[in-house]
């Protein structure tokens, strides 16, 4: 199988500081890392390639620094990447992305699989994948929770719902979601990791993708985003005291009840 995954270098949002006076992340010097879940993408990717055998690529849209994440896929098992990188892909949104990638795709020499995370860890809009599989013109199965068997043509997996499971037949190539649950991902050793350095990773911009800057940066991108800020937690300030232990507790009991914390 010719699997092709596709993964986002994003900021690590459990390290994310926020500028107490306006609210607004510290984008600056934030650590980066391969989004979680497209992480698991890999992965599975990774596994199918050790069962059925075959070739797995990585692609991902990013700045140079991004390098660092597709290193570490390469060191997980994948075979080749590339670092699709220019001025016109930085800030845009899910359109443009999905774009990239799909002129991307057309180079390379086939696939038979497209596996994407269901969302990345900074944006968690669940909608590259789909409008990727949208316009290579490919069936698409979301939120992927296990491959349950790949037969001559088709594959079957398991796709995770929110009162239950579908087992679902789809024929290739396809494009999947996956979830968080479909997998750990492994850590690779150190002969992995210096085996990395040798394997092929290529860059592509813009003009060599052959997309019109009019399609890319903010005058492609179909949303913009206008600010970001950290949720405002105010407190109550509600504090019983001057009272025994024990009636402070029922107080306490009670106001909860009130607020709809606790059942009455």
């Amino acid at each position: 199988m010719r699997v092709i995954a596709c993964a986002k270098y994003a900021v690590d949002v459990s390290e994310l500081r926020f500028d107490p006076s306006t609210g607004e992340p510290i984008l600056a010097g934030a650590k980066m890392k391969l989004s979680d879940v497209d992480k698991r993408a890999i992965e599975e990717a990774i596994r199918l390639k050790e069962k059925h055998g075959g070739h797995v690529t990585v692609l991902t849209v990013g700045p140079e620094s991004a390098k660092m994440g597709l290193r570490e896929a390469l060191a997980m098992g994948a075979d080749e990447a590339y670092l699709l990188v220019d001025p016109l892909f930085e800030g845009v949104d899910t359109l443009v992305t999905s774009l990239v990638l799909k002129k991307a795709i057309e180079k390379l020499e086939g696939f038979d699989l497209i596996i994407c995370g269901e969302a990345t860890s900074d944006g968690y809009s669940s909608l590259v994948g789909p409008r990727l599989a949208g316009l290579l013109g490919i069936p698409q199965v979301a939120y992927v929770k296990r491959i349950v068997e790949v037969k001559d043509g088709s594959i079957v997996v398991e796709r995770d719902l929110e009162d239950g499971y579908e087992v679902v037949e789809v024929k290739l190539p396809a494009l999947l979601t996956v979830t968080r649950e479909i997998n750990e991902p492994r850590i690779p050793p150190l002969p992995a990791i210096m085996r990395a350095s040798k394997k092929p990773m290529k860059m592509l911009s813009a003009s060599e993708l052959g997309i019109p800057s009019e399609l890319l940066g903010q005058d492609g991108s179909a949303v913009q985003i206008l600010e970001a800020k950290a949720p405002e937690i105010k407190r109550k300030g509600v504090i019983f005291e001057e009272m025994p232990a024990d009636e402070a507790a029922r107080k306490l009991v009670e106001a909860l009840i009130r607020e709809g914390v606790l059942g009455g």
